[in-house]
Order: structure tokens, then sequence, then C-alpha cells
């Protein structure tokens, strides 16, 4: 997450002390449902709360936020791949640091004003599944469906885990870091985009009022 000087704590495990100006309403919620739900580690960065959860209670978890936490509105569900092997684009900068895994992200908000929180379940990218939400939030199907396509992920429980873009004969999952995009094998990462200059002002006074930009005269 990204670290701002002003508006940003963590949780008892993180060791990172509270400022003055830090927003006392997402710390205040982010402490109580912490607790509700017992998770250890939860952050609130740029008025953003994540709490971190184990994979083990993650279903648990998420009917005590919808019930008990007053936040019954499911909003996405998506996946983040930490790998040190990248097809292509850029290394990982600290490989030695980087923990591979998959993370699971679930956001559910409130009906009645504007609090949300983003849950986070770590993924082991040998063991790559998780409970399904779909019996506590119906909503979270189709999301499933595209994080179990794009990420392999196996979601237990779904009702239908079938492929939402693919053909069934598709092999691989294009999100992962580990998958070669034939796209970018041909243009490499990002893919440089030629742009014609325009042309300056010096050139447009010397070819005289009668020239126009972008005419397509020569």
């Amino acid at each position: 997450m990204t670290d701002s000087p002003s508006k940003r704590l963590q949780g008892p495990s993180g060791g990172v002390a509270a400022t003055d100006t830090a927003d006392d309403i997402h710390i205040n919620f982010a402490e109580r449902l912490s607790s509700l739900v017992g998770a250890a580690e939860w952050t609130v960065d740029h008025d953003t709360i994540q709490i971190r959860v184990s994979r083990d209670r993650w279903v648990e978890t998420l009917c005590i936020a919808r019930d008990d936490g007053a936040l019954p509105f499911f909003s996405w569900l998506s996946v983040v791949d930490w790998s040190k092997e990248v097809a292509v684009g850029d290394p990982v900068e600290d490989v030695d640091g980087l923990e591979e895994r998959y993370e699971v992200l679930a956001r559910v908000s409130s009906v009645s004003d504007a609090m949300g929180v983003i849950f986070v379940a770590t993924v082991p990218k040998d063991e790559a599944w998780i409970d399904s939400l779909v019996a506590v939030f119906a909503g979270a199907a189709w999301h499933e469906r595209e994080a179990a396509e794009m990420f392999g992920i196996d979601f237990r429980g779904h009702p239908y885990l079938a492929k939402l873009y693919l053909p069934d004969s598709f092999e691989g999952y294009p999100l992962r870091k580990s998958f070669a995009l034939l796209s970018r094998e041909v243009k490499p990462w990002p893919g440089m985009v030629n742009v014609e200059d325009m042309p300056s002002v010096e050139n447009v006074e010397a070819a005289g009022p009668e020239a126009s930009i972008g005419d397509g005269e020569t």
C-alpha cells in the first residue's frame, strides 16, 4: 500500500504509530471491525480501510462484516498476483524480499454512508483455493468466476465456476504474471506509441498564412 505520512495507520501487528491528522472515524471503525472479526492486522491509508484475515475464516469474516459490521453491500472482488518471475515487463526490484502469493481482495460497504472496507486474504500459490462468498453475497458469483478464469483461483463451493470470456479450450490464466501475452511479445511492454509531433510555431510562421496545420498537404 502507498504510504502517506499524514494519513496512514496500521494495526497492532504492523507497529506503525497513528498520526495526529489521521482520520479518527476510519481508524475507530477499523479498530472496532477488526476486533469484531478477530483480525490482527489492519491499515487505514488515504481513508481506505484494509483488514487482513485468514483464508480459513474468509467466509465467516465477511458474514460478520455483513450482519454485525453494518456492511451489507458487496462492491467487488479481485486478485493480486505477487510473483518473482514475470513473463514480460520490468523485473521485480526486491526479489529476495518478495513472498510469492496470491491475495484475494473483497470490498464491502455500508448502504447508509460512505464507509467501506477491503478484506484481504493470502492464498498460497501451491494451494490456489479459497471458499466462495456466494452464500454470503450473491453478487460475488460473477467476480469469482472472472478471478477463477483469469488467475486460476478455485473458489470452493461456487455453484457454477464456468468461464466468462475465454473459450473452453483456452489453456492458462491470462492475468497471472507468469502468463506470456502474445501482444507483449510482439511489442514489448509498455508498448511504444508512435505519435507525430505537432509543427513548431517557427515552422508554421515560415510556411505563411496560406498553410494550415493538419491539412495533409506537403
